[in-house]
């Protein structure tokens, strides 16, 4: 199967045939040694790329090796400059002109394909005609991402990727200080969490909590008033909520919303007011009207 060969190759990849060159923006050449021009999406040089939307089979392939993988040249490049480590950069042919002072910039492979074959080995089309394997870096423990923190945002077992991304996003937007993840809650590093945060995710503090049942308490123990957002109709209104002191808010997963024992460990229920016969919002806009409401103004 074009999987297993392809995972084959993460063990170790062969060094490429140069090409000839090609030339960048602004006149610029990317160098002949790192161009490696590919003819098959067999190829075991491009595993870090294989099947880029089976989410179970990059959930274990990027865990295991390490990697993620970067979508377009602007999240690239923040990758890059918040030092993730580039493994390769997957450019279709048409785009690396384009591309060439960034992949000239890389010390590694730059593999390039034909738009076939791209949308083949990855499973979509590449619109935006290029990709980075970059290397993962160990997640801070907790303590650290909450010290001089004040404001932070606590997801339970959110899975969608889409909307982890969008949460990252707005609260780098708004101010928010850090995101804590429970042990079960997406990737934020998982492609599609990294495009559609826009590069937020690399920008954002992160860690995951260690243990779910004992998370609050750690975070309660660390100084924060815990707010736990839900729809029910007692919950403070949360534009009532006086925005003083180290405030961490909870928001649950798609769906189902917090927990019971979350709900239960805060120290208050805040939701949104809703109009119009609409009871609830999707995680994500929640995320941005909460977040807006208790970031601290700026200097």
């Amino acid at each position: 199967m074009l999987a297993g060969r392809l995972q084959a190759g993460l063990a170790g990849r062969a060094r490429g045939r140069p090409a000839a060159g090609a030339a960048g923006s602004a006149g610029q050449t990317v160098p002949v040694a790192s161009v490696v021009p590919i003819d098959s999406a067999d190829d075991p040089r491009l595993a870090d790329y294989v099947r880029l939307t089976d989410v179970h089979l990059r959930r274990s392939l990027e865990a295991q090796h390490g990697l993620f993988v970067a979508e377009g040249e602007k999240v690239i490049r923040l990758a890059i400059g918040a030092g993730y480590p580039p493994r390769s950069l997957l450019v279709t042919a048409e785009r690396l002109a384009g591309l060439g002072d960034l992949a000239g910039s890389l010390p590694v492979p730059v593999f390039v394909v034909s738009a076939p074959m791209a949308e083949a080995l990855t499973g979509y089309r590449l619109h935006r005609g290029a990709l980075a394997s970059m290397q993962r870096r160990p997640l801070p423990a907790l303590a650290q991402v909450l010290a001089g923190a004040r404001r932070i945002v606590v997801l339970e077992d959110i899975v969608d990727h889409g909307n982890v991304g969008a949460i990252f996003r707005c609260a780098a937007g708004v101010g928010i200080d850090a995101v804590v993840l429970a042990p079960r809650c997406a990737d934020p590093l998982y492609r599609r969490a990294v495009k559609v945060s826009m590069g937020a995710v690399f920008a954002m503090p992160y860690a995951r909590l260690p243990d779910w049942r004992s998370g609050l308490a750690d975070l309660r123990a660390a100084g924060f008033r815990v707010l736990a957002l839900t729809p029910a109709a007692d919950a403070a209104p949360i534009g009532e909520i006086p925005a003083r002191g180290r405030l961490a808010l909870l928001l649950g997963t798609e769906g189902d919303g917090l927990s019971a024992r979350w709900l239960e460990a805060a120290d208050e229920l805040v939701r949104i007011p809703m109009r119009g016969g609409v009871d609830s919002l999707n995680v994500a806009a929640a995320a941005a009207i909460a977040c807006y409401l208790l970031a601290e103004p700026p200097d």
